[in-house]
């Protein structure tokens, strides 16, 4: 059984995006695991083989308490009812409160498939009378992070301080070498170097020296007024 579980289109999605978030979560006493979608590939630098070993490389770092792959097909990614099931019996399995998806806006087909996959998987996991292995469990809510493609500066409902796992996030993210070489007719700005520039400036956001930004469609409710004071 987890607190949280992040669901990912691909292996390096969900470190890409809130790693350092991830490892505050673990600082902070919760059980979290990672479920990729897919294997990631095929890719220009990358195999099979070498993204299993860049993602056990960087799940080591993280501390992860759990770590699976459901095996969808990379870049033909789509919300299936035969994946909604396989879905939401893991859902139903680790019995996590609280997921964490990407963003519904992005211009990655994949991306925004695994979103509508992850939030009909979600409703499917509570019902009963069904043939899915376990209880019937519903996952109080869904947070979307921005493993976005799309060239749109977002609107966060919040930023995460993660200064002081700025560097243990980067170890997680070098991990993934295939993933940061640079790509045929690839960018002029770097993958590293972008994941660094949105740290900087979701951190200026709130005062800090990095950030990690975050979005909610439902209303997210408030028990510790410390929390935002």
């Amino acid at each position: 059984m987890l607190d949280v579980l992040i669901i990912a289109p691909h292996p390096d999605d969900a470190e890409f995006a809130m790693g350092g978030t991830i490892l505050r979560m673990k600082a902070e006493g919760l059980r979290v695991g990672i479920l990729d979608l897919t294997d990631g590939e095929p890719t220009p630098f990358g195999s099979k083989e070498i993204r299993r070993q860049e993602t056990e490389a960087a799940t080591k770092i993280l501390g992860l308490d759990y770590r699976s792959n459901l095996g969808l097909p990379n870049r033909s990614l789509e919300a299936t009812l035969e994946a909604r099931a396989r879905l939401a019996g893991i859902i139903r399995t680790v019995r996590a409160p609280c997921l964490f998806c990407p963003y519904w806006e992005d211009t990655h087909p994949d991306h925004v498939a695994a979103t509508q996959l992850i939030e009909a998987a979600r409703f499917w996991a509570k019902l009963t009378k069904t043939d899915l292995p376990g209880d019937p469990f519903h996952s109080k809510k869904i947070i979307y992070y921005f493993c976005t493609h799309i060239r749109k500066i977002p609107q966060p409902s919040f930023v995460v301080d993660i200064t002081q796992f700025w560097e243990e996030k980067l170890a997680a993210v070098r991990c993934y070498s295939s993933q940061l070489a640079n790509s045929p007719g690839g960018e002029e700005i770097g993958l590293e170097e972008q994941i660094e520039y949105s740290s900087r400036l979701w951190g200026w956001t709130i005062g800090a020296r990095h950030g990690e930004p975050f979005a909610v469609r439902e209303v997210l409710g408030v028990t510790n007024l410390r929390a935002i004071l």
